[in-house]
């Protein structure tokens, strides 16, 4: 039977940097696929990500971000590969929109660059939006957006390098706990490791049932439509955006890849029973809620549908990450949901769930992503 010090389950965002991580500490590790990296099955897809230091959610996010801009730099050095393309963050929205207001709060409170613009200035800064007159907005310079699949491949293939196994097309059937270590079970082998990262993303419950009760995956359609002013749209003159209307909230991304401009839905989308119940099946309804917003505040990106994809947002009931050591055993390290917030951290989460995996106290201030925090208080 193989041993390893440590096998990561999970090869998406965060299971791809701890798998590289650990492997460039010349650890023995082993990781397990069901598909392929970057695949279009899960949650880790669709051509970018935002990345943003200011952060509505909360604060505390903050120097977490900052860690993982240092992180994706670092990626990009090793690989010789753009990742992370700088366009600035524009967050707009009504008067007392939360995505506003939170994101001012987190840029004051960590002195971080920023501007508030009105509507005018908005449209005059950055033409390819019109939003309502009593609109506010946020500009942050330093954020723009991730290559998401490309980054996936490139910490698999770097890990590779570094003596990386990976099992591919393989589905673990079951992480089992013995007196050494820990078991991991699929069709064809079980192997044996010191510890075991569990990063399955939606299919997390599966090995973590403690966290069934809190989790909920949600189904969420991306857009990409023909920009009917196409010089409006390029990197150089229009930033990643965050839009938070009384009705909705939508985000997206400049026309990069004359793919088209990327927009899509922040809200709650339906309640998929299971991972495995994901389809590709974007509808004339979900074009219909990504057109009001275009309509509302970029009409110019409002043009031709050029494509529909879906994807999975795993939801806990405060929207936060989980990051900690199982309650069931501690060599098991549980990683994600992340609430469809997560991917621009997934650089710094491999550092902390290598760290997890092998005793050491990360340097990242996870606190605010313990299991515990979802356990009944006494009365």
């Amino acid at each position: 039977m193989a041993t390893f010090d440590v096998a990561v389950v999970g090869l998406g965002a965060m299971g791809s940097a701890a798998l590289f991580n650990l492997a460039r500490q010349g650890k023995r590790v082993v990781g397990f696929e069901q598909f392929e990296p970057g695949h279009d099955k899960g949650s880790s897809h669709g051509e970018s990500r935002i990345i943003r230091l200011s952060y509505f959610e909360h604060p505390s996010y903050v120097p977490l971000a900052r860690r993982a801009l240092e992180k994706w730099r670092e990626l990009e050095r090793d690989t010789g590969e753009t990742i992370l393309t700088v366009t600035g963050v524009l967050e707009a929205g009504y008067p007392g929109s939360p995505i506003v207001s939170g994101s001012l709060d987190a840029s004051r409170q960590h002195n971080l660059p920023h501007e508030v613009l009105d509507a005018a200035a908005i449209t005059r800064r950055f033409p390819a939006f019109k939003v309502p007159s009593n609109w506010v907005g946020l500009f942050q310079p330093d954020g723009g957006f991730l290559r998401p699949e490309l980054a996936i491949r490139q910490f698999v293939r770097l890990a590779e390098g570094h003596g990386a196994q990976t099992r591919t097309n393989t589905r673990v059937l079951g992480i089992e706990p013995f007196g050494a270590g820990v078991r991991v079970r699929t069709e064809n082998e079980t192997i044996e490791a010191g510890s075991v990262v569990v990063s399955t993303g939606a299919w997390i419950s599966a090995f973590a049932p403690e966290l069934k009760p809190n989790l909920r995956i949600t189904r969420q359609v991306l857009g990409w439509f023909e920009p009917l002013d196409p010089s409006l749209f390029t990197p150089e003159r229009c930033p990643v955006f965050l839009l938070e209307s009384e009705n909705d909230a939508c985000y997206g991304f400049p026309d990069f890849a004359g793919t088209g401009v990327k927009t899509a839905s922040h809200r709650e989308g339906a309640t998929l029973p299971t991972a495995d119940d994901l389809a590709q099946d974007g509808n004339a309804a979900d074009e219909a809620q990504i057109r009001r917003t275009l309509a509302l505040a970029m009409p110019d990106a409002n043009g031709p549908l050029r494509q529909m994809r879906t994807c999975m947002y795993t939801r806990t009931p405060d929207e936060d990450f989980v990051v900690d050591l199982s309650p069931a055993d501690p060599r098991i390290v549980l990683a994600s949901p992340c609430s469809g917030h997560g991917f621009k951290f997934a650089s710094v989460l491999g550092e902390v769930l290598a760290d997890l995996a092998l005793g050491k106290t990360p340097a990242s201030d996870i606190s605010r992503f313990r299991i515990d925090r979802f356990r009944p208080h006494a009365a």
